[in-house]
């Protein structure tokens, strides 16, 4: 076991739930930078909130201002507004106002078209707010969604393109609930590069089944409406084996009005989790998965004549990744298309034909972004699991297949790309140091360091935080797993700790990382501190299934999610109990979502290893969650009913140790009804258990004082139940 920083000897001030989850100890990074179409520029809002501005990524000086809140016209300044957007040219802006957050990624909004050379700014529509408005390529027309229909305006004159959009029935060029959860997006529309015409994916959810979620008046914020008699939010979402929406793809040409269905090959059942534009041609490239999500398309489609020719077809066992279909890179030339079909995620060149040219690059490791090819050198840019599946390093692979690192330091780097691929921002981290973010040129080399987080630093350096200890294991199989520790600050080696395991173990995911990222709530652990703070020694191990080892690591759990996540989870907690400083009948577990699905499954394993443990929106039947997710890891129950059948809920029987589940009322993602049913079948198993519902609340549970709220009851949670604090608990050394 080593120990990546000295761990700190000088007491320190204790950290508080309030600070950790109300913003205190917020880092500084980078979220706003857009760099600029056919130049070295980036565009970020000013730091007042009041402007667009354009910076050189070379220099960093401010080379424009694309847009002043404070000086259009006087009935149409601006405090504030929430984002902006950019077209292709550079010469208009949208700028988004009055935001209403719907689901993940989708959201409503009142935008206003700024035209920089005339400085002129008007509504985009006067008629509703609107959604994922799209400037077409040459910026003069805007398509954007209302009421689930499609209207195009220059600004002047809206055109409805769709009328057949209706709420629960019909959605127009934005993806339905399911298909912007699973497959990340937002936007299902796509002009044409010449602007002739506007593509989009049609959903039919007439006949998915409706979920509803209750809804109170409750506070922070007070929903009025339900004062006295409660409402509800009614929406369709299609669970495993269930009707999923029937999509088609559209299009609509502007010089004769036309609109028709593209006759893209496609099953019954099956998904168009992409539409793009395809560059140089005035195409569109649609890309279709079968509903097993073992078989990519994708397809040339051209939206006047409806022609349509495939272009790549992606198989590979078990599952296509859903990062594969958003790391896909179109550029003038060629398609850059990710694959795990060797046994490690790794780039593959294309020509527009669809005619493969070569592997990229090669290795034992996993390529986990790509940030792009570079037409004019032959350059390929991207980011990996290097050295370690717990690192991320910046590459850059030439033509010739030779691979150089553009990053140095050890640890998590990402990077942000110029238009020209001169310049990059690279935002570096590791466990113990906040982001650190540099401009480099082509090659690497830092030209100055733009945010290095000196004030977060300093602040914490009061606080008596630990470092974090990475080690690896082996299981009683001999799968070797990662994972990392915190002890106390007043650790004595020769006296015996309580342990809380935290851990998320979904298909992909890793809590195992050197980055600031690390810890249960992120922030550099903080949370974890705090624990360790009370007493506890805190253990996190990413078991099989968990993402950045290849792909026979992370599909090994394929149609039995939750049976080798919790096995290993008991065997971690095997492992540390023999470790001659911990207390073996003292461990807890918990987590969220599906850390809290395997906290379960983990606590009814059959090896009563848990004294404790805390649930928080755990799914406890996969029968219950979305189409989308849980057929890619189990199919559906009609074909797999043995392992959807072991499950939290089938196993409540088994439940060893006290348990705490939490769940939020308003949850649109892991609905309640997962909690409600599970509680039940604990009733009927005759199982002591503690359950909190958090009113209007969703799968992230905040708002108000609601996270701060939520986390004390974990740590109490596990002080009683571990006998922390407790008056009359057994001596071990441990101190408040």
């Amino acid at each position: 076991m080593s120990q990546l920083l000295v761990t700190n000897l000088h007491a320190g001030e204790p950290l508080s739930l309030e600070d950790i989850t109300g913003g205190t100890f917020a880092v500084k990074s980078v979220g706003d930078l857009n760099p600029v179409e056919g130049t070295s520029d980036y565009a970020r809002i000013s730091d007042d909130g009041q402007r667009v501005e354009t910076y050189s990524f070379k220099t960093g000086k401010q080379t424009g201002v694309l847009f002043d809140g404070a000086k259009t016209q006087a009935d149409l300044t601006f405090e504030y507004f929430d984002d902006y957007r950019l077209s292709p040219d550079g010469l208009s802006l949208l700028i988004q106002t009055e935001t209403k957050r719907i689901y993940r990624r989708s959201f409503k909004a009142d935008w206003y078209i700024w035209r920089v050379k005339e400085k002129s700014l008007m509504p985009l529509s006067v008629a509703g707010d609107q959604q994922e408005p799209t400037f077409s390529p040459d910026g003069k027309h805007i398509a954007f969604v209302r009421d689930n229909n499609i209207f195009v305006t220059d600004g002047q004159k809206e055109v409805q393109i769709t009328h057949d959009g209706r709420f629960n029935e019909v959605i127009n060029g934005i993806p339905d609930w399911v298909n912007e959860e699973e497959f990340g997006f937002s936007n299902a529309m796509a002009w044409s590069d010449d602007g002739a015409t506007l593509s989009w994916i049609r959903y039919d959810e007439s006949q998915v089944k409706t979920y509803a979620l209750q809804l109170f008046k409750g506070l922070k914020p007070e929903k009025e409406a339900f004062n006295t008699y409660p409402g509800d939010y009614s929406y369709k979402y299609p669970k495993a084996g269930e009707e999923n929406a029937r999509v088609s793809v559209w299009s609509y040409e502007f010089a004769t009005g036309q609109t028709r269905q593209l006759e893209v090959p496609l099953d019954a059942d099956g998904y168009v989790p992409r539409i793009k534009t395809m560059p140089g041609n005035g195409h569109v490239v649609v890309f279709t998965m079968n509903r097993h999500q073992d078989l990519l398309r994708l397809y040339d489609v051209d939206p006047i004549s409806g022609a349509c020719r495939q272009l790549i077809e992606e198989s590979v066992e078990k599952y296509v990744k859903e990062e594969v279909v958003e790391n896909v890179k179109l550029t003038d030339r060629h398609i850059l298309l990710p694959s795990d079909r060797d046994g490690f995620m790794h780039l593959y060149l294309y020509d527009r034909q669809g005619t493969l040219v070569r592997q990229i690059e090669h290795g034992d490791y996993e390529v986990t972004d790509v940030y792009g090819y570079d037409e004019k050198t032959g350059d390929t840019y991207f980011q990996a699991a290097y050295p370690t599946p717990m690192n991320r390093t910046i590459f850059v692979v030439d033509k010739n297949g030779n691979r150089r690192a553009l990053s140095s330091t050890e640890g998590w780097n990402s990077a942000l790309f110029s238009c020209d691929f001169n310049y990059f921002v690279k935002v570096w981290s590791n466990a113990e140091t906040p982001y650190i973010v540099d401009v480099c040129n082509r090659k690497g080399h830092v030209l100055r360091t733009v945010i290095d987080n000196h004030e977060l630093r300093e602040q914490l350096s009061a606080y008596d935080l630990q470092a974090k200890e990475f080690f690896k294991m082996k299981t009683s199989e001999g799968v070797e797993l990662n994972g990392w520790m915190l002890k106390p600050a007043n650790y004595d080696r020769n006296k015996v700790y309580p342990v809380v395991m935290h851990q998320y173990s979904g298909p992909g995911s890793q809590q195992v990382v050197d980055s600031w990222r690390i810890g249960s709530m992120g922030q550099g652990a903080l949370f974890d501190q705090y624990l360790a703070q009370q007493g506890f020694i805190v253990v996190c191990v990413d078991g099989r299934g968990t993402g950045g080892r290849g792909a026979a690591f992370e599909k090994c759990t394929y149609l039995h999610l939750g049976e080798l996540e919790a096995k290993d989870q008991v065997e971690v907690a095997q492992w540390i109990g023999r470790l001659p400083f911990i207390d073996s009948e003292r461990i807890g577990i918990w987590g969220w979502s599906y850390g809290g699905f395997n906290t379960l499954m983990s606590m009814s394993e059959g090896r009563p290893v848990f004294r404790a443990g805390v649930a928080i929106a755990p799914p406890t039947d996969w029968r219950f969650y979305d189409s989308v997710y849980t057929e890619r890891y189990m199919r559906t129950p009609q074909e797999n009913p043995d392992g959807y059948d072991v499950n939290p809920i089938g196993r409540a029987t088994q439940l060893h140790g006290a348990l705490l589940v939490c769940h939020g009322l308003a949850d649109d993602n892991v609905h309640p009804q997962n909690t409600f049913e599970f509680s039940e079948a604990l009733v009927q198993a005759d199982k002591d258990f503690r359950e909190l519902i958090y009113t209007n609340r969703n799968h992230s549970i905040y708002g108000g004082n609601t996270r701060n709220h939520l986390l004390r009851q974990v740590v109490d949670h596990f002080k009683q139940e571990l006998h922390v604090g407790v008056s009359g608990s057994p001596v071990t050394g441990v101190s408040e």
